[in-house]
């Protein structure tokens, strides 16, 4: 059975990298592979994993029918009715990852990565120039109007508005994952019915895509929360597939708010920047696309991302990226607009600074190597050779750290950036956002 290469990621923080990972090896197989760790530090994204069947005795979708309140028992009962797992199979490789239900007639939030492959098979994608790029080039992952000023081997790479090439129809509806090549896309549900899905819509700059289960109009919708007022050190509990075993519940706190995490995908030049939220709930290959929630029960991210000492799969060493305490998730708020974009217009409008960046390590802060013009950053006074060292109340440290909250923010939203000009002078201006061309 062939195995998927893992997606290649950059560094951000701590000589971790981060990215996204797929298997399409068995469970037993993964099992075997992760039991046996390579070392160096790799961070991945816990995307499409083996199928497996829960073994004998598995309880999945049958949490205890009392339970104390705000009890991990309470939120299991409450929340796993309403995370489901994702299976594409081509041929003999297949992949699975998890997701979120949002509407009883079966609309399912996950990652962009845990179905990209049944979008490639159903209309293969090329890339495309910038044609809104005053500097030219392919520029991945970056929201369109924040381009990269010095190019990094590997570095980034994207088509023109930071999604890839796949053209959604007249209704903006991608094709059906089951028209490309053989290509079989099914969903298991919490009660273990298996139905088939298409995707209504992808976008791989903010790695989120929303898939229709078929013919069912009785699932149970997840309770959507906030991730707008999280607290680091609360407690917060994950639900997903991990290593294809569905209906895993682990628990953790909130570890960190506001990380900036990069992953990439090898296969696709596509690059994808998230401001995070990091916990330490057991996270692992196929707990992508599954749920963090709150102890009441709240959605309030999408697990996306691990960070790993294993070598990853195909790295020298052989070994399965697995879990060590270090998890990430897009918070719902973002997650949820841009679901809320995808199912309504089939695209997603993407927040635009209007900024060249420039890459160094000798600075703590995001390098403004040119200004676009008429930009919002050129409309705020922002001036080249100026080093921006925060957002909001938030830290820049780099590149990254300002395209994830870039990332984080709509077109026509405000944000207060602090930046010492080319004279060294600290200064503050308000920014609106512009929309980014599509």
């Amino acid at each position: 059975m062939r195995r998927k290469r893992l997606r290649v990621v950059g560094l951000t923080f701590g000589g971790v990298a981060v990215a996204v990972v797929a298997s399409a090896t068995t469970a037993f197989a993964v099992v075997n592979q992760s039991a046996h760790p390579a070392a160096g530090g790799q961070v991945s994204s816990p995307a499409a994993m083996g199928k497996s069947s829960p073994g004998t005795g598995s309880t999945l979708g049958k949490p205890a029918a009392t339970a104390p309140a705000g009890s991990v028992e309470e939120v299991s009962a409450k929340v796993l009715p309403s995370v489901v797992q994702l299976q594409i199979q081509s041929g003999r490789q297949q992949e699975s990852g998890s997701g979120i239900v949002l509407s009883a007639d079966g609309l399912i939030l996950t990652n962009n990565h845990v179905v990209a492959s049944a979008v490639r098979s159903a209309q293969p994608s090329a890339p495309v120039t910038a044609p809104d790029s005053p500097f030219g080039g392919q520029f991945g992952g970056l929201p369109p109007g924040i381009f990269p000023g010095e190019q990094q081997p590997g570095g980034y790479r994207d088509g023109r508005d930071g999604r890839d090439s796949d053209d959604f129809d007249g209704r903006g509806v991608r094709p059906s994952a089951h028209s490309g090549d053989g290509v079989k896309a099914t969903v298991t549900l919490a009660d273990g019915r298996s139905v088939p899905f298409t995707v209504v819509g992808a976008d791989p700059d903010d790695d989120i895509a929303v898939v229709r289960a078929q013919g069912v109009n009785d699932l149970t919708p997840i309770s959507i929360g906030s991730s707008k007022d999280l607290k680091v050190g609360q407690n917060v509990v994950a639900i997903g597939s991990p290593l294809g075993l569905q209906g895993t519940v682990t628990t953790g706190i909130v570890s960190a708010l506001n990380r900036p995490v990069a992953t990439g995908d090898d296969q696709s030049g596509q690059r994808s920047v998230m401001n995070a939220i990091q916990t330490d709930a057991a996270i692992n290959p196929g707990n992508s696309g599954g749920a963090l929630v709150d102890m009441s029960g709240n959605l309030i991210g999408v697990n996306s991302a691990i960070a790993s000492l294993s070598g990853g799969q195909d790295s020298q060493g052989g070994g399965q990226a697995g879990s060590i305490g270090l998890g990430f998730a897009i918070p719902v708020d973002q997650a949820k607009r841009i679901a809320d974009e995808l199912v309504s217009t089939g695209t997603v409008r993407h927040a635009s600074l209007g900024v060249q960046l420039a890459s160094s390590k000798d600075i703590p802060g995001a390098v403004v190597a040119g200004v676009v013009r008429d930009s919002a950053a050129a409309t705020a006074g922002l001036p080249k050779g100026s080093v921006i060292t925060k957002v909001d109340d938030h830290v820049i440290d780099g590149p990254d750290a300002l395209v994830a909250a870039v990332r984080a923010k709509a077109p026509g939203d405000t944000m207060a950036l602090t930046y010492q000009d080319p004279s060294g002078n600290a200064r503050t201006v308000q920014v609106t956002l512009g929309q980014a061309a599509a």
